[in-house]
């Protein structure tokens, strides 16, 4: 009896014992499969708050970091204001969700445009990261400072211009500041035929006030013996927020010293075949 129960004792110390090493083994092994699984799931931004006028992305970096020990799928939501518009992007593409390993972080690229309307004010994002065990919410924040908009036209609003072969020609235009901030450096530029030329009377703006206008004369200069006919020419006023521009029609004629040239060319050439007929027709 006494050597029965001598061994039921050491049998079932084996057993224990290997029980023990079966559970440190795996501890082992799960803690070499995901070391990075410290029960903590996260989603964090750099920043949280971003300041920029209504016609420009407000640009977030996140941070989701799946802490259990297994793999998550995880959905991004949000309830944003009505017109915004958001995007999320992992490595330069376009996602909804993602899969995420145990212990593993991502960083996910959050774009958000304002809707058009939206006024000067400070507007919660609530981003959420949805999985089948947990719902982790971040709270950014877009604030909306005003808008940049440019017009550019003529005081008449009419786009074409007629100038003669040769000469110059004076265009006049209009700057308009349509936003809600005030706009700096405006630089004007044209973009028109070969050998054209385009000069600007300011050719800078310094400084336009929200709903202010300023006049812009613009000399344009065409080269001589320019073939009389429609030319197409693009004026442009911009600056680092915003830019305008306006598609002109360029009417070229020819000068009226041209033109008599032209006719009296025209009448020697008929007054010679006349001569000609009637010294050697004849004969």
């Amino acid at each position: 009896m006494l050597t029965e129960s001598l061994f039921t004792r050491t049998s079932a110390l084996r057993l224990s014992l290997v029980v023990v090493i079966y559970f440190l083994c795996y501890s082992l092994w799960a803690q070499q499969a995901s070391p990075g699984a410290d029960g903590k799931n996260s989603f964090t931004a750099r920043l949280m708050n971003i300041e920029a006028p209504t016609n420009e992305t407000f640009r977030y970096t996140a941070t989701l970091h799946n802490g259990s020990p297994v793999s998550r799928v995880y959905e991004l939501k949000t309830d944003l204001p009505a017109g915004w518009q958001i995007a999320y992007r992992v490595e330069g593409s376009l996602v909804r969700s993602l899969n995420l390993d145990s212990g593993k972080s991502q960083d996910i690229s959050i774009e958000v445009n304002a809707a058009t309307a939206a006024k000067p004010d400070k507007y919660r994002l609530p981003v959420k990261a949805v999985s089948e065990a947990d719902t982790l919410l971040l709270n950014l924040e877009a604030v909306v400072k005003g808008s940049y908009a440019l017009e550019l036209t003529t005081p008449t609003g009419r786009l074409s211009e007629e100038i003669t072969s040769g000469s110059s020609g004076d265009l006049q235009l209009v700057v308009k500041n349509s936003g809600s901030l005030p706009l700096n450096e405006l630089e004007l530029s044209g973009q028109l035929p070969p050998q054209w030329e385009s000069t600007f009377e300011p050719a800078k703006i310094q400084q336009l006030e929200p709903g202010k206008t300023a006049t812009i004369t613009v000399r344009i200069k065409v080269p001589d013996k320019t073939i009389a006919g429609d030319y197409a020419g693009t004026l442009s006023v911009k600056n680092t927020n915003s830019t305008a521009q306006a598609n002109f029609r360029l009417v070229v004629t020819t000068s009226l010293l041209s033109g008599w040239i032209g006719v009296l060319v025209i009448l020697a050439a008929i007054a010679l075949v006349y001569y000609l007929v009637r010294k050697y027709g004849r004969r």
